[in-house]
């Protein structure tokens, strides 16, 4: 890490994802121009997130609130019917934009690099475990929500076979996002109305 504070600040925004070196500079030359109280606001979030931002122990999504499940995971209002397993929290946020899914969430956080084809960061065993109870809670259609890009394919493939035997036990079956969304799209940038159609011809 660089010793001048620019360049490592410059370095960290870097590590953000989508973000070149070009853009990291902007967001440094921005906070230099702000004033001391928006800097400070900026560095009071942050710290906020580890006091009060907390992971979904069901879905894995972050939240705030208490310790535990999170208000989508006890809310009575959505369908422990259907389960969407997404990459990540935008994905949900996504997906809800489009008022379309009423159903639970699980966030992999991840999907497989076709690169390395390693599984790291993809919580492939908390999902797993997690599907004897939601089958006794009426579980009956899991959904993969992926990109539609080749990391996102590669992934649903994987879990679809990961998860056969347990469909196959526990008696849901598995569908994925139709074709609504373009080729080599993110799910989090799609508009609402491609979400709503991808999820209505999901097979």
């Amino acid at each position: 890490m660089p010793g001048d504070p620019i360049e490592r600040l410059s370095a960290l925004f870097e590590r953000f994802p989508g973000i070149g070196p070009r853009q990291a500079q902007r967001f440094v030359q921005f906070l230099l121009r702000s004033s001391l109280a928006t800097r400070r606001e900026l560095i009071d979030s942050v710290q906020e997130l580890s006091k009060s931002v907390h992971q979904c122990v069901s879905c894995m999504r972050y939240s705030t609130g208490a310790k535990g499940e999170c208000s989508m995971c006890v809310s009575t209002d959505r369908e422990n019917s259907l389960l969407a397993v997404v990459a990540s929290d935008a994905d949900i946020a996504a997906l809800e934009r489009s008022g379309t899914f009423k159903g639970k969430y699980f966030v992999m956080g991840t999907t497989i690099s076709l690169a390395s084809e390693k599984k790291n960061g993809l919580r492939e065993r908390e999902l797993l475990s997690s599907l004897s109870k939601r089958a006794r809670l009426g579980l009956q259609e899991l959904i993969l929500a992926f990109p539609a890009n080749p990391e996102g394919d590669f992934t649903a493939l994987h879990l679809r076979d990961s998860l056969r035997s347990y469909a196959k036990e526990h008696g849901f079956k598995i569908t994925t996002l139709g074709r609504g969304l373009s080729t080599g799209s993110e799910l989090e940038y799609a508009d609402p109305d491609t979400i709503k159609n991808a999820l209505e011809s999901r097979k």
